[in-house]
């Protein structure tokens, strides 16, 4: 799934550069516009997984600090809603998703 166009180098530098100057911060990234929440999503954080919706996908993945909801309209075929959290009660609807036989432990 793309998640948008990654920006131009200099834009890449300035979010690099700013995410190592001090660790991303949920609030920050909920103040991104959509561009560089796509950024973020594409560059710094890990994909964890998705899961089915009625009329597309929501996918999963985890910056280190916060987890980010990404929701694909098979539909309309864009991206309707990316969303931050770190409340763990939210990671509920993925609990059917993963296999813990995939984990190999």
């Amino acid at each position: 799934m793309g998640i948008g166009t990654v920006g131009t180098f200099m834009d890449q530098e300035a979010l690099y550069k700013s995410a190592k100057m001090k660790v991303l911060t949920i609030k920050d990234f909920k103040e991104f516009s959509f561009d560089k929440k796509c950024d973020v999503v594409t560059i710094y954080s890990n994909y964890i997984t998705y899961r089915d919706l009625p009329q597309g996908k929501a996918y999963l993945y985890h910056t280190g600090s916060f987890y980010i909801e990404v929701i694909y309209s098979s539909v309309q075929k864009k991206i309707l809603l990316i969303n931050a959290f770190n409340d763990q009660k939210q990671l509920e609807p993925y609990a059917e998703t993963i296999s813990l036989a995939d984990l190999n432990i």
